[in-house]
């Protein structure tokens, strides 16, 4: 079989014009992709224009220069930040996992009567104007983290080790939001501070038995000293009450006497201007009141002259008014 060499002459023109084509094609998908930027629901897009602030885009679509001449950053200024002290969280759901192993130094805490405390808390916080956020402070982020560490020793340092633990919570955690909050506003970084929430607050664990001894104590101390208060304010109005009550019948025992007296004295004094101007009428008027007071409660009744000679008995009479006789 005779050999057929077969010559494919291709025009180097064609292959460049192809070429540049091709090239030209790839710069422009290239500069399309690096021009068009999507921003979300919940971000404001922060473009720098070689490497200087150039404007703030809302959510939805946007167009920058391409070739790395823009660059944009999206800044999630609505939604709420976090960061943790003390512990991080592995894995959240419904059952979170929680790390301590690495983070002790941020919380280990010297309170203001020498007494170390073991303080885990949460800052919540939103950024709220994305250009202060991104150039007035170096890393925002690591710069927050280091003031709500310093604002957190700084209020703990001023109370005792009880006030951290128990009652002062909810006060420690209300001040370094608001001296929190103060620091950001001196440093222009562009943050509101949410909220500051005490997660957990222990002695170290080398003297937690010990402390929660002491505590247990001054709880039932509190208990016994509340029950106190409850007996007292049971019985000591109730003794009031009575004294009160006492005091009031006695007033209205001698305010009785007195009227009284006050009244048989005026009924004397009656019976004496009635008697000087009538002596034996009086007399007789008084003998009759006092016998028809007295007679009614004797029993058999015998009445007799002067001198002794008829006598009439009065029996039973006391049956014809339903009493009984004595």
């Amino acid at each position: 079989m005779a050999n057929r060499n077969f010559d494919v002459n291709i025009d180097p023109s064609w292959i460049k014009k192809y070429l540049r084509k091709i090239i030209l094609g790839l710069i422009i998908l290239y500069a399309a992709f690096s021009a068009i930027y999507t921003v979300g629901p919940e971000e404001e897009g922060v473009v720098v224009q070689m490497g200087k602030y150039n404007r703030t885009v809302q959510p939805g679509l946007n167009f920058i220069l391409p070739f790395g001449i823009e660059k944009i950053y999206k800044i999630p200024v609505q939604r709420q930040l976090k960061q943790e002290f003390g512990f991080r969280t592995s894995s959240a759901g419904t059952r979170s996992d929680y790390v301590k192993d690495g983070y002790r130094d941020e919380s280990t805490m010297l309170t203001g009567d020498l007494n170390l405390t073991d303080v885990e808390w949460v800052v919540q916080y939103r950024i709220s104007d994305s250009y202060k956020y991104l150039f007035k402070v170096r890393n925002a982020d690591k710069t927050l983290h280091d003031m709500a560490e310093a604002a957190m020793r700084q209020i703990v340092g001023d109370r005792t080790v009880n006030e951290v633990i128990t009652v002062g919570r909810q006060e420690i955690a209300s001040s370094v939001e608001t001296l929190l909050q103060q620091y950001c506003d001196e440093y222009e970084n562009g943050i509101r501070i949410d909220q500051v929430v005490l997660q957990d607050v222990n002695p170290p664990d080398p003297v937690k038995p010990s402390f929660n001894a002491v505590n247990e104590a001054q709880q039932e101390r509190e208990t016994l000293i509340n029950k106190a208060e409850a007996d007292y304010n049971r019985i000591i109005p109730r003794a009031r009450g009575e004294a009160q009550e006492t005091i009031e019948l006695a007033e209205a025992f001698a305010l009785n006497r007195v009227n009284r007296a006050k009244g048989e004295a005026d009924r004397f004094n009656s019976l004496f201007k009635e008697y000087i101007k009538a002596p034996e009428v009086t007399k007789q008027r008084i003998y009759l009141e006092t016998m028809e007071k007295i007679l009614p409660k004797l029993g058999n009744k015998v009445i007799v002259d002067e001198q002794g000679n008829n006598v009439l008995p009065l029996l039973n009479l006391d049956t014809k008014k339903g009493g009984t006789e004595k």
